[in-house]
């Protein structure tokens, strides 16, 4: 027998160093509603309070009973996984159930295609491939309509039409069409742009990477994919990025015996992208108002409108569409987290029928997407929403409530430290002041290196058993996204943990929070 010997780290080594010297390092081993449990040294379990919930894809608690039953009976019937291209109609199933909340809550009566994936960061990656397939695709038929154009110019210089002045080189009319055809083949292959608020975070794919606006996750990869400008949620600042992507394609138009050179739009813009509340950011939610104003101006440019509801959606926001409360139907919607159950990996890209190309279907595909077992755990988990009218977003939007009432309290209280508080419904955010100017070494040095809400991570899982993380891109905001299941006690818990940190802070005692 081979001795035993110590096997070095080599999953992802350096996260893992970095979680243990912030004390979250833990080897979780159970999980149940929104709780998950370890053994100490001891051997004994310890029960701890979940409040990250899978980034939000616990909308039904740890290993929900329903699920996981629903799940073993599809794995005891030998459900094909492995079946692809081939008839799959609980995947259909799945697509009318979508379009039939969408339909309700957005009350439009308009389909929307479904293409199926693995994880929000594929679905957002499929959204972005599909509005650019449309942009490349329209610039076609618009080169295709100048050309019936220069034919009909021809003919009509035969019949005696003169040629107005150009602005293109050349003294005949074969001239300028030689040049015509030359500058519009340069035109057409102006790459595409993406815009989106500032704050966004939409995924970590070589695409969806360029959608996040946090520049250091995008830096290395920036040569990578198509580039994305971000702006502030503004009207008058959306117009304005429109207007410095503006380009245009030459064209021919025949007028009472005249032949001119006009021009007419190229599309360089492929979509809009957007949260209608952003995680990453620090849990903000959009505003109404805003986005009304901003999509008239997209529209106005036919620019379509991703919404990505990776995070947002499955009823966390009190709807299944958080983008519902800002009256958001987007051109594309993409889900994924909860949509799994907490259980499978699933996500799904929507796409409005008016827009959408079919040949799309046999340029994208993924070997996981669409297999039974995770399409129908995803359609469990939806019509588990959907179950008694509803009851679970009535029970996020209460529960969501009294979980912000306690946080905003906190915020009222110690307005010294706790800077704001935002979200809704199940997806909220405490932010703290900026602690860089501590007199506490410790308390200075993570927050100068974006690491403050990480500290405060592993004071609150070593001290309370609260398992609370930052949000990515600001780290001084503390996310709590917990399940429908949340109690009273646990909320009260959660304040009871928030309170000493706070304290904690307060007093600058860093090597008490660094532990």
């Amino acid at each position: 027998m081979n001795p035993v010997v110590d096997k070095p780290e080599l999953a992802e080594p350096y996260m893992f160093g970095w979680l243990a010297s912030l004390g979250l390092g833990v080897e979780y081993t159970r999980s149940q509603k929104d709780s998950l449990y370890y053994r100490d040294t001891s051997g004994d379990e310890i029960e701890v309070l979940d409040l990250v919930g899978g980034y939000g894809s616990t909308i039904h608690g740890h290993n929900n009973p329903e699920i996981i039953e629903y799940t073993k009976s599809l794995l005891d019937s030998g459900s094909p996984i492995h079946a692809q291209f081939s008839r799959h109609p609980y995947a259909n199933d799945l697509a009318w159930t979508l379009n039939t909340i969408l339909h309700r809550e957005f009350g439009d009566d308009e389909h929307y295609q479904v293409i199926f994936a693995n994880s929000g960061a594929e679905a957002n990656e499929v959204a972005i491939k599909h509005a650019e397939m449309d942009r490349v695709l329209k610039i076609g038929e618009a080169l295709a309509e100048v050309e019936a154009h220069i034919e009909a110019a021809i003919a009509a210089a035969a019949s005696g039409a003169t040629l107005d002045a150009s602005p293109l080189p050349g003294s005949d009319l074969d001239e300028v069409v030689a040049a015509l055809r030359a500058a519009n083949a340069e035109r057409a292959a102006t790459p595409p742009v993406y815009l989106a608020p500032e704050g966004s975070f939409h995924g970590k794919l070589a695409g969806s990477i360029q959608l996040t606006h946090n520049v250091a996750y995008r830096t290395p990869f920036t040569a990578m994919a198509a580039p994305c400008r971000f702006v502030p949620l503004d009207a008058d600042a959306v117009s304005a990025a429109i207007a410095a992507e503006s380009r245009t394609l030459f064209d021919l138009a025949v007028d009472g015996g005249v032949i001119r050179v006009v021009e007419r739009p190229l599309p360089v813009i492929s979509a809009y992208v957007l949260e209608p509340i952003q995680g990453e950011a620090g849990i903000r939610v959009l505003d109404a108002d805003s986005i009304a104003r901003v999509r008239e101006r997209l529209d106005a440019a036919g620019i379509p409108v991703i919404v990505d509801e990776v995070q947002s959606g499955m009823g966390r926001s009190g709807a299944f569409f958080a983008a519902s409360h800002l009256g958001l139907r987007g051109d594309y919607i993409t889900l994924a987290k909860s949509l799994g159950g907490g259980v499978a990996k699933a996500a799904v890209t929507l796409i409005r029928s008016s827009i959408y190309r079919t040949d799309f279907e046999l340029l994208h595909t993924s070997t996981y997407a669409k297999d039974s077992l995770s399409t129908l755990v995803a359609l469990r988990a939806v019509e588990m929403l959907e179950a008694d009218g509803g009851a679970a977003y009535r029970r996020a939007a209460e529960r969501g409530d009294k979980l912000l009432a306690m946080l905003r309290s906190l915020r009222d209280e110690f307005g010294d430290v706790v800077k704001d508080v935002r979200g809704k419904g199940l997806m909220t955010g405490l932010e703290f002041h900026d602690l860089s100017g501590s007199d506490s070494d410790i308390i200075a040095e993570q927050a100068k290196g974006g690491l403050i809400g990480y500290m405060f991570s592993g004071y609150l899982l070593r001290e309370h058993n609260m398992r609370v993380f930052p949000t990515a891109s600001a780290t001084s905001t503390l996310r709590f996204e917990p399940s429908i299941h949340i109690t009273d006690e646990e909320i009260a818990r959660t304040e009871t943990g928030l309170r000493t940190l706070i304290g904690l802070i307060r007093d600058e005692d860093g090597k008490a929070l660094l532990g």
